[in-house]
């Protein structure tokens, strides 16, 4: 039988057209039987039967307080999650969550060109990629540096595009330990065009892989 994921896509804020697009991907990996959502009461059931929860570009308070409650207690005691790109715009309001994420969006450059640097390539959601992977995407830059508190899987090189925010030292994905669980998030994945991309798709796939495998056996290192 399939492992089942909870996609998450409400959206409080500006919402990304490319949502449809992540959402069939996501559908297409296989592997997994996908339950969409955009209802928060999705979160005030229990969440122990999926193999993870992936929030695909929410943006602004997505969750009810009961929501949130079993969201945290889903990821202590186990349970992997996987933000991709506007999860990082999300629960503002709910500390608990910045932990969770490791970092919050601060602002973006215009959608354009740029190359990911791979930094650690023993990784499910890194492994395949080149160690310089020309990509086109908004590059978003975070209020907090995340390094230190995170396994950096790879981060942005900002001279290849222009309007880069926080210099040479630009993570764009990472993964993290959060109690029991597993966090990845990825900053990736703006445009529709995003989730056609072969490379994209298997970085998807193996963080898919690597955050359901169960409670977490490695600690975060930058």
């Amino acid at each position: 039988m399939a492992r089942r994921l909870l996609v998450h896509t409400r959206t409080a804020d500006y919402r990304h057209a490319s949502i449809p697009a992540g959402v069939e991907a996501l559908r297409a990996l296989g592997g997994f039987e996908v339950d969409h959502t955009e209802d928060p009461a999705s979160f005030e059931r229990p969440l122990d039967g999926y193999a993870a929860v992936v929030f695909l570009s929410t943006s602004g308070e997505v969750l009810t307080p009961a929501g949130r409650t079993r969201l945290a207690a889903y990821v202590e005691a186990g349970g992997g999650f996987v933000g991709v790109h506007a999860a990082a715009c999300t629960e503002y309001d709910w500390p608990y969550y910045g932990e969770l994420l490791g970092a919050r969006f601060a602002r973006h450059p215009a959608h354009q060109p740029g190359t990911v640097v791979v930094e650690d390539a023993d990784h499910p959601a890194t492994r395949h990629l080149p160690a310089a992977w020309d990509f086109t995407d908004e590059w978003y830059d975070f209020r907090t540096n995340p390094r230190g508190a995170v396994r950096v899987l790879a981060r942005a090189d900002e001279s290849s595009y222009e309007g880069g925010g926080m210099g040479a030292d630009h993570p764009l994905v990472w993964c993290r330990d959060q109690g029991a669980g597993r966090v990845f998030y990825t900053a990736l994945g703006h445009a529709a065009e995003a989730y056609a991309d072969p490379h994209f798709r298997t970085h998807l796939e193996g963080a898919l892989a690597w955050s359901s495998a169960g409670p977490a056996t490695e600690r975060p290192h930058g």
